[in-house]
């Protein structure tokens, strides 16, 4: 588990083919590792990898394909910048929100604009992630907790004060630019729970439209 607050960004190395995935050098910077052990995790732009090497400024992961498919991971290459994060103790402060460093989906930045001294971005989410994205909620972009400032359908929009500008790679960003979504937990639990046994059913796909009719979510007077 994560807080979604970013301790350092690092950079991409190496990124070597391995029996059909690839493993990944990740040089971490300010980031300290003198309490990282061979397989602790570490959140590299939102995505929990494992330690399996650790050469001194930085970690070997092993990157499987099921990661290289549901992520942004494979737009990167050696000399990325990316955001790191170590996985959180029972004494670390929950700055953010609680991260699964389970990537969701990918989504993309649609635009960038100056606000102040802030930058507002307005992100497209995959469809299907959309019911997770609420108003002042919590959403994780590459690693970084952020808060939901509008939502309009699949795109929702982010003020991202200087501080957290220097402190992670989001000052890269621009339109088009591909990034990993991780959505709050308690909604992606809340609707399990509210699918009842039927979640338990082939083929059950979540709280859709003809699933809350069904079952009287839609209906007033029920």
């Amino acid at each position: 588990m994560f807080t979604g607050i970013i301790e350092s960004i690092g950079t991409i190395r190496a990124m070597t083919p391995k029996g059909g995935d690839v493993r990944v050098l990740v040089e971490t910077g300010k980031l300290d590792l003198a309490d990282v052990k061979l397989g602790d995790s570490i959140a590299v732009n939102g995505v929990c990898l494992t330690a399996v090497e650790l050469p001194g400024n930085g970690f070997w992961a092993d990157v499987s394909r099921e990661t290289l498919a549901r992520t942004a991971f494979i737009d990167l290459k050696a000399g990325s910048r990316v955001n790191l994060e170590k996985a959180l103790t029972p004494t670390s402060r929950l700055g953010g929100h609680l991260v699964s460093g389970h990537v969701d989906g990918v989504g993309e930045v649609v635009s960038r604009e100056e606000n102040a001294r802030a930058v507002q971005f307005r992100i497209r989410a995959p469809r299907e992630l959309a019911k997770y994205i609420a108003l002042k909620g919590s959403i994780t972009v590459d690693g970084t907790s952020l808060t939901v400032n509008a939502v309009n359908g699949a795109e929702f929009e982010l003020t991202i004060v200087p501080h957290t500008l220097a402190e992670t790679i989001m000052v890269d960003y621009r339109p088009g630019r591909q990034v990993n979504l991780e959505v709050d937990l308690l909604a992606r639990y809340l609707e399990r729970l509210l699918m009842g046994d039927k979640a338990a059913e082939p083929n059950a796909s979540g709280l859709t439209e003809s699933f809350l009719a069904e079952n009287g979510y839609l209906n007033p007077a029920r």
